[in-house]
């Protein structure tokens, strides 16, 4: 099968999707410039609602760049030889999401410089101090990991460092879900089905990255996907769709057996306006009932298929998280439950919230700063993955 190296794929297309990029980033920094100073007043952020817009980027991204390496941890922990063969861009795709993510979560900080304070005067008992030694673990992990699978020498510490990732990995999402687990001060959050519960989710994002990501390398360098391994992946992507799904709905159920919990679970689900929306159109029917008719009708199937499935899951993802983290501050705590709670400061009322372009910039720079590193990264060394034809039983 023909292969075409990434470095015959100059052209001015490149040239200008790379300045597209580099413009977004720099839009991105213009909007963080713009609100160190003049304030988060020019934001749709409160006392209230506190993560904005830009953390539902940044924590897409987090999350996604640990569920991609599902597919190097097929491939070097399972030894499946056609995942095997996808490990080296997985791996690049990790590292360029966390990036572009762990910019955004910096910068939406007010003070990115107080990162110092944080890395000098470690505090053990803050789960953000945990995620600080865990995001920097990760990328010297998955750095270590593509050394191995890239370099000949390095070929018998594959599957060492591929475990190593492997467990980290599932750490450092467990690390995520804890952040919101771990907060009192919020009524959706304080439960413990949160950490697995992005576990899963990751598994599903990650992979419609990685396909949609794989799609467009091999239609620019003209490679056509094994027929066999695309519907093995196809059909792995529904199954964590279905998995993330059922996560979810226990989540949600598990809330309303609590009768503390069940105004929330309204506000949510039925009577919050544009919440409820998202919820029901954004992730249930965008994000889980499309993608599996797309994934598993019989008349379907085909990669036009598979990436509308994968685009259809990240737009889902977007929905989910914007509900989740923006919703659950909006709603206001239960202090007292049975007892009504009022102030001037605006205790037991539910918070409004209108994301401002500031905010849209700044998580769009996140995506921009995710490509650039990926197109570079596939442009300079070689990164696209080879493709090895296989049979059924033979994979």
């Amino acid at each position: 099968m023909s292969y075409t190296s990434p470095n015959q794929s100059r052209s001015p297309l490149y040239n200008l999707l790379l300045a597209t990029g580099l413009l977004i980033v720099l839009g991105s920094l213009l909007a963080v410039h713009e609100m160190e100073s003049q304030g988060h007043i020019i934001t749709g952020m409160n006392n209230q609602i506190v993560w904005g817009l830009p953390h539902v980027f940044a924590i897409f991204l987090i999350v996604a760049a640990s569920g991609v390496l599902n597919v190097s941890s097929i491939g070097s922990v399972f030894n499946k030889p056609a995942y095997k063969a996808r490990g080296p861009l997985a791996g690049l795709l990790s590292i360029a999401m966390l990036g572009g993510g762990l910019m955004v979560l910096m910068l939406d900080l007010g003070r990115p410089d107080r990162v110092i304070v944080a890395a000098t005067n470690y505090n053990p008992t803050s789960v953000f101090a945990w995620n600080v030694l865990l995001y920097s673990g990760m990328f010297a992990a998955v750095v270590v990991y593509l050394w191995t699978m890239m370099e000949k020498r390095m070929y018998p510490w594959s599957k060492p460092a591929g475990l190593l990732v492997f467990v980290w990995r599932f750490v450092l999402t467990t690390g995520t879900g804890l952040i919101f687990a771990f907060l009192g001060a919020r009524q959706a959050y304080g439960s413990a089905i949160l950490p697995p519960m992005f576990i899963i989710l990751s598994f599903a994002w990650g992979l419609a990255v990685f396909h949609i990501v794989q799609s467009s390398i091999f239609a620019w360098n003209g490679i056509r996907q094994d027929e066999y391994v695309q519907k093995r992946m196809r059909n792995l992507m529904g199954v964590f769709v279905v998995s993330g799904l059922y996560f979810v709905v226990t989540y949600h159920l598990t809330n309303f057996y609590f009768s503390r919990q069940s105004a929330f679970e309204y506000f949510i689900l039925r009577d919050g306006g544009i919440y409820p929306q998202l919820f029901w159109w954004g992730y249930i029917v965008i994000g889980n009932l499309l993608p599996l008719l797309l994934i598993f009708h019989p008349a379907l199937g085909k990669s036009k298929s598979v990436i509308g499935a994968s685009l259809a899951i990240i737009l889902g993802g977007f929905a989910f998280l914007y509900v989740f983290i923006i919703g659950g501050q909006a709603f206001p705590l239960d202090i007292f439950h049975g007892y009504a709670v009022s102030s001037t400061f605006g205790d037991g009322e539910i918070a409004a919230y209108r994301p401002s372009v500031y905010e849209a910039l700044l998580g769009l720079g996140g995506l921009g700063v995710a490509f650039m590193i990926t197109a570079i990264g596939i442009h300079v060394l070689n990164f696209v993955p080879r493709e090895i034809p296989t049979k059924v039983g033979h994979h």
